[in-house]
């Protein structure tokens, strides 16, 4: 998928922790893993505010579209 999700380099630039951000956000450690990881198909907008909120980025800080081939398991 050519939408790559930037969750690493937001929280090594901000020293946290993926349980401390979880702890803030209120998502699960499961269910960040799986938007750090890129695993994730959809995401809502009130996570989506919740992050950014916790990391004091914008929208565009944590996700990223990169010219690629598309994800081979999109329909």
């Amino acid at each position: 998928m050519p939408i790559r999700v930037h969750l690493d380099d937001l929280l090594a630039q901000r020293g946290m922790t993926l349980s401390e951000l979880s702890s803030r956000v209120g998502i699960t450690l499961a269910n960040l893993s799986i938007l750090k990881t890129g695993k994730a198909r959809a995401v809502r907008f009130s996570t989506l505010d919740a992050l950014c909120r916790a990391l004091d980025c914008q929208p565009g800080d944590l996700l990223r579209w990169e010219d690629g081939p598309p994800d081979p398991d999109d329909p």
